[in-house]
């Protein structure tokens, strides 16, 4: 019965396409950059226009404040007995920077020919605008249809996933009663390939710190003290470079002490997926892989912890040179962690590496630390089951479940405060260039992903009791 309602909800989607790119542009413009405080305006008026979109298709939608950017949370009531679903996405994007490698400017969307057809570019193009727009635009065309809905909906879209969330588990934690739902679904993952859809059910954690080497009480002429005091840049480039053996094994204590192998099962299931790394490595101009020895592309990329240096300070930095040796130097640091790892203790463990190599008289301030664990989702439940479903109505292929080296720390928060698992859906491709110039999200994934979210919604409403 559900079936059949949805064929012309998907004709609706197909014969709206050009309105719903046009929508996606009108947000795309919008600078919702989180971490400035420069765009706190901008991220405020994000949130507005991602309210008011909810507002106009008949939700019970508002800009709700929180500590830092505002939450947006909207409700639809659903038949009788349907399952309730959380929708959880982010409306904030990263920085632009640097602009001069942009092909155009990254707040001004382009729509360009390329060659799987149109693609649009522009900052939040992927991450996480045109994924969010996937579920809104499949409400939309449900709703112009028939009305209403086939399942619950509530819609929570945070404005600080891209700034470390730091209003978000207060939120939950305050509104429990209202965001209670069955399953929680997340757009902001990928697709195996354009025409593969795939389902995450593991995501590496992350520890994010930053540590501060301080040695003189000021800056020194490199003349008059070079050879005589150890220079901190120089210090502390070599602590970095003795955190990976030549095996690129990490070398601090106790790293690896919760760190499970990957069963065999899953293992032959990885070999399967046929995942091609020269390739993978040929599109970000490189040949020679890294990481872990003894371990495949996927384990190293899903299942395997790391340590990688995300910004090096120290010294003069401007035009030119200057012959000094700076008072201090810094370094910015991130941790992918896989199941069973707790960030404290690898924050500690850092902390006590690095310590322990400092020489008398030289200090370590830990600017800033913070970290969530890693994510593995339940396989056998029935949401999953039937997002697979409506995956494979709209693909006509069954949907792969992979593993994911990113982290989406507010599917922890979720599980752990609301007690949903999430459904980990998304419609990006490798090649999007998250976080980098030139995101983009092609218009044949923008498109599926809207005819999948509303074939998804059938699927679930068949769970009804």
């Amino acid at each position: 019965m559900t079936q059949d309602l949805l064929a012309p909800v998907l004709a609706r989607i197909d014969a709206g396409l050009d309105q719903s790119v046009e929508r996606l542009v009108d947000v795309l413009r919008i600078p919702s950059i989180s971490t400035d405080p420069k765009y706190t305006p901008d991220v405020r008026r994000a949130a507005e226009w991602m309210a008011a979109q909810l507002s106009e298709i008949g939700f019970d939608a508002a800009v709700r404040d929180a500590k830092k950017h505002p939450m947006v949370v909207g409700h639809f009531k659903g038949p009788e007995g349907a399952p309730h679903l959380l929708y959880y996405g982010h409306y904030d994007v990263q920085p632009a920077d640097p602009y001069e490698l942009w092909d155009s400017d990254p707040f001004e969307p382009q729509i360009v020919e390329a060659e799987r057809g149109k693609r649009i570019v522009a900052r939040g193009a992927v991450d996480d605008k045109g994924q969010v727009m996937t579920f809104i635009e499949a409400f939309r065309a449900w709703i112009a249809v028939h009305g209403a809905l086939p399942i619950g909906v509530t819609v929570l879209l945070e404005g600080e996933e891209e700034s470390g969330s730091e209003s978000l588990e207060p939120f939950l934690n305050a509104h429990k009663d209202e965001l209670k739902a069955d399953a929680c679904m997340v757009c902001d993952t990928g697709m195996w390939s354009v025409d593969q859809p795939a389902i995450s059910y593991m995501l590496r954690g992350i520890v994010s710190t930053e540590i501060k080497i301080t040695g003189p009480s000021r800056d020194l002429h490199s003349g008059m003290y070079g050879g005589g005091v150890i220079n901190p840049i120089n210090l502390l480039a070599k602590i970095l470079g003795d955190f990976h053996d030549e095996t690129g094994r990490i070398r601090i204590e106790g790293f690896y002490d919760d760190v499970l192998p990957v069963g065999e099962n899953e293992l032959k299931q990885w070999e399967g997926l046929g995942f091609d790394e020269e390739a993978f490595l040929k599109e970000v101009g490189l040949e020679v892989a890294g990481g872990e020895e003894g371990y495949s592309a996927l384990e190293r990329l899903w299942a395997r912890p790391t340590l990688d240096v995300n910004g090096i300070t120290g010294g003069y930095q401007d035009p030119g040179g200057k012959t000094v040796i700076a008072a201090e130097a810094s370094a910015k640091i991130t941790c992918r962690l896989v199941p069973d790892q707790e960030p404290e203790k690898i924050i500690e463990g850092l902390k006590a590496f690095v310590t322990e190599r400092l020489p008398k008289g030289y200090s370590l301030e830990i600017v800033y630390s913070e970290g969530f664990p890693a994510l593995r989702v339940p396989t056998d439940s029935d949401y999953l089951r039937a997002a697979q479903a409506g995956l494979r109505d709209e693909y006509d292929r069954d949907a792969l479940l992979i593993g994911m080296g990113g982290s989406i720390p507010a599917a922890g928060s979720i599980r752990n405060i609301l007690g949903l698992d999430s459904l980990l859906v998304g419609f990006g491709l490798e090649d999007d260039r998250v976080h980098s110039p030139n995101e983009k999200f092609e218009m044949v994934c923008f498109h599926r992903g809207i005819r999948s979210n509303a074939a998804i919604m059938a699927r679930l409403a068949e769970l009804a009791g």
